[in-house]
């Protein structure tokens, strides 16, 4: 009797979830669509289990959100994987999440081919390890051609270094006579960034309930509705994502206007 009620409340709850997708459908979708995918550790804690596990469960947590934001017409989705600041964690936890691009790319790359999904990175990810970089790389080259959603990784990514670097190339070409002083503004100060072939995201989701944007596109968020939730990224469910995209549908987006 229990399973039965399980399989028609799940049943219930599938039904009314693609309700809701198909009423989004009908209004303006978030061209670009962040998310700071914060609580993997204090997942794990809370189960009494290795913060190393609540990274591998929010690695599964990474595959059904792309799957739903590509479906809903999400044309970029960025991901914050990995900070500058994210070096001072534990070692082992370190060397866990420089795996995971491997693991998620190693079994989900044929997918993102199959469904025309771009991989892209920002970030310092030179300084990565080799596996990581490699994985990374060749999802880039092999879904380089594609021309559906954009999955772009925040890997080994800090907002005041990406800053501070546009900064000295703007000096340098002001130097080297390539644009003049005069030439400067917003517009151009965004191509020295590292999100130069994106546009700047509609959505900021931070999960686990924290309220800041932890030096994360401080830019290019100027004019982003910003979402935040209690809810782990782990425990992050379909339901969450067309949650925060119902609420970004009722808001209204003056960027400085009346």
């Amino acid at each position: 009797m229990f399973n039965k009620l399980m399989f028609w409340k799940k049943r219930a709850v599938s039904s009314n979830l693609q309700e809701r997708m198909a009423l989004l459908k009908q209004q303006s979708i978030p061209e670009h669509v962040a998310i700071i995918m914060d609580g993997n550790g204090r997942w794990a804690s809370k189960r009494k289990l290795p913060r190393i596990a609540g990274h591998h469960e929010g690695m599964k947590c990474v595959k059904r959100i792309t799957k739903l934001a590509d479906e809903l017409g999400v044309k970029a989705l960025t991901l914050y994987a990995f900070s500058t600041e994210n070096w001072k964690r534990p070692k082992k936890e370190v060397e866990y999440i420089m795996s995971l691009p491997e693991q998620f790319l190693g079994t989900f790359l044929p997918e993102l081919i199959e469904k025309n999904v771009r991989v892209t990175s920002i970030g310092y990810t030179k300084q990565l390890p080799p596996h990581t970089l490699k994985a990374l790389e060749d999802a880039i080259e092999k879904t380089k051609n594609n021309t559906g959603l954009i999955l772009n990784f925040a890997l080994n990514y800090g907002s005041r270094s990406e800053i501070v670097q546009a900064v000295k190339n703007i000096v340098n070409d002001c130097e080297g006579k390539k644009i003049d002083v005069d030439d400067i503004t917003p517009d151009l100060f965004s191509t020295y960034l590292m999100t130069s072939n994106l546009s700047d995201p509609d959505l900021l989701i931070r999960t686990s309930g924290e309220i800041r944007i932890s030096n994360f596109m401080m830019w290019q968020l100027a004019y982003t509705e910003l979402w935040f939730t209690d809810v782990l990224w782990p425990d992050f469910k379909e339901e969450h994502l067309v949650e925060a995209i119902e609420v970004f549908q009722n808001r209204q987006r003056r960027f400085g206007g009346v």
